[in-house]
């Protein structure tokens, strides 16, 4: 019986009494580099300026796609995709690329996921195509107050009974604590709002 291979990863699966003697290199082949490929494989791969990336998961030979982590490399004018096979797999991709554009991460001839340049991001190809691999988080922590620009406030405190309000433009501050049952009475450009 001659070696298939596996559906996804692509590892070799040695048929009953075939590689007689040599059995062991392929073993060692298939633990020792492609599943840690798989597992914590970090490799580079530049981005054609210009036309489609393409990277694959060659049976029971090293290949780009099989690596866990993909940092993109190369210079930008506009942009572009990267080809992965259509095999089941997790990615960590990391849009390291110049020239300030987004790589879209799909299957060929699908829409896959647009990935910003400098962003990090976890990507699943489902046999179909590639989609991002989370939506839900239970809770969130962050490490720095949310930026304005990002949706947040930019503050990590505020004073009881104070309003929000643009001090500049791009900043919001928090006003000192309002009188109850006032009008509130905007100041200006840049000042505090006040009540009378």
């Amino acid at each position: 019986m001659a070696s298939t291979f596996s559906t996804n990863l692509a590892i070799e699966l040695m048929g009953t009494g075939d590689q007689a003697g040599t059995w062991g290199t392929t073993t060692n082949n298939n633990l020792g580099t492609l599943i840690e490929q798989a597992i914590s494989g970090y490799v580079t791969q530049a981005i054609t300026d210009g036309a489609d990336t393409v990277i694959t998961i060659p049976n029971g030979a090293t290949g780009v796609a099989r690596n866990m982590y993909i940092e993109m490399t190369g210079a930008l004018t506009a942009a572009r995709n990267l080809i992965v096979p259509s095999n089941k797999k997790l990615y960590f991709i990391f849009n390291n690329t110049t020239g300030g554009y987004a790589v879209t991460v799909k299957v060929s001839g699908q829409t896959g996921v647009s990935v910003p340049n400098g962003a990090k991001i976890l990507l699943v190809s489902n046999g179909t195509d590639v989609v991002t691999a989370f939506n839900y988080t239970p809770s969130l922590t962050l490490s720095s107050a949310l930026p304005v620009a990002s949706g947040g406030t930019g503050l990590t405190s505020g004073t009881s009974g104070g309003v929000l309000y643009y001090s500049a433009t791009g900043t919001l501050a928090s006003s000192v604590a309002l009188a109850a049952n006032a009008i509130v009475l905007g100041g200006g450009a840049g000042v505090a709002p006040a009540t009378t």
